[in-house]
């Protein structure tokens, strides 16, 4: 098969030939039809996840396709099925697992990380029958391919962790593909949606998709402008970039008795967070890791209902042969919205 793979951590990936995989005796092989360009991918291509092992490795945790083949113990899946999956796999034996929080399973496999991903024709997944999520048939498979992490994690960030209720003031910090997630879901939900930035483009983005004020970081102190559009503070706060700045700034924005919920990874360390006014102000705060497959029908529902536009989110579409480049850009100048790419477009 054709895939994208590096050699080394930052060294340039280039497109190869692998060979397909085959599913365990518990998992499946899924054609990919598209598969997302995350920020996420970046950070495991320059070696800031430790979960990467074996070379060459093949990046690409947000899928959707067919299901290819299936191992012999698997029984709610065969061949033609349409799916995606979660980029958090569950092992279906561990504590967590057996309460349903298979985002935090303490054995979890992520495509693009663990193993070899979704930046090729073919990928395989464990445990099919507790990770795979069937897909609606109105579904598109561009769309499907941006539930796997940036939807479907900033929907448990915003409605399970950071429990949005509708009139509350909810402060977006970042919106690139999960910050533009987080945006949508919360509008949706009847939050008021504060969205900062420093980018002007993910600006108009944001607003176009729900937000009803928008910061320029940039440009002006995002701690005194929250404070002051939300009249004292937003209830609920997301750091969905993934910076100690961000993060404290995020943190401080909130009012008395806010929530906030970390999504962006900290490569760069843990950020000094502001605890005498955690402590004070009795602020909560909150990590979101993913969501697991079970959870996926209430975000499905409303997304068949035409209440939340994932393939709005989609703003470029790319071959393989585009993927190298592509990449290695990510850590410079992340493009707005969300980038699908089509691994059969030029094979």
């Amino acid at each position: 098969m054709r895939a994208v793979a590096y050699d080394a951590f930052g060294q340039q990936p280039d497109v190869r030939d692998l060979p397909e995989p085959a599913p365990a005796a518990h998992g499946c092989v899924i054609r990919v039809e598209a598969t997302g360009l995350c920020r996420s991918d970046w950070h495991g291509w320059m070696g800031h996840d430790p979960d990467i092992a074996a070379f060459p490795h093949v990046p690409g945790h947000e899928l959707a396709g067919t299901v290819h083949s299936v191992g012999g113990a698997v029984t709610k899946w065969r061949a033609g099925d349409r799916v995606t999956v979660p980029f958090v796999c569950g092992c279906g034996d561990c504590e967590p697992c057996r309460r349903g929080a298979t985002q935090v399973c303490e054995h979890q496999t992520q495509p693009g990380f663990t193993h070899r991903g979704s930046f090729a024709e073919y990928v395989a997944i464990d445990h099919a029958d507790l990770n795979l999520v069937a897909l609606p048939e109105e579904l598109s498979f561009a769309a499907a391919a941006a539930l796997g992490c940036r939807f479907a994690t900033a929907y448990r960030a915003v409605v399970a962790q950071g429990r949005v209720a509708a009139g509350e003031w909810v402060a977006v910090h970042g919106c690139g593909g999960v910050g533009l997630s987080a945006v949508m879901i919360a509008a949706a939900y009847g939050a008021r949606v504060i969205a900062v930035d420093v980018s002007g483009g993910a600006l108009d983005l944001a607003r176009e998709h729900g937000a009803e004020a928008c910061v320029n970081a940039a440009q002006t102190d995002p701690v005194a402008a929250v404070r002051e559009l939300t009249g004292g503070g937003a209830h609920l706060s997301l750091d969905a970039l993934g910076s100690p700045a961000v993060c404290a700034a995020a943190i401080l924005g909130l009012r008395r008795s806010g929530r906030h919920v970390q999504v962006g990874l900290l490569p760069q360390g843990a950020p000094e967070l502001p605890i005498g006014r955690v402590i004070g102000w009795e602020l909560e705060i909150l990590g979101s890791h993913g969501m697991a497959a079970a959870d996926y029908g209430p975000m499905l529902d409303l997304v068949a209902a035409g209440r939340l536009r994932p393939d709005a989110l989609v703003t470029r579409h790319i071959g393989l042969d585009e993927v190298p480049a592509a990449l290695v850009a990510m850590g410079d100048a992340p493009p707005a919205g969300i980038t699908v790419i089509t691994p059969r477009a030029l094979a």
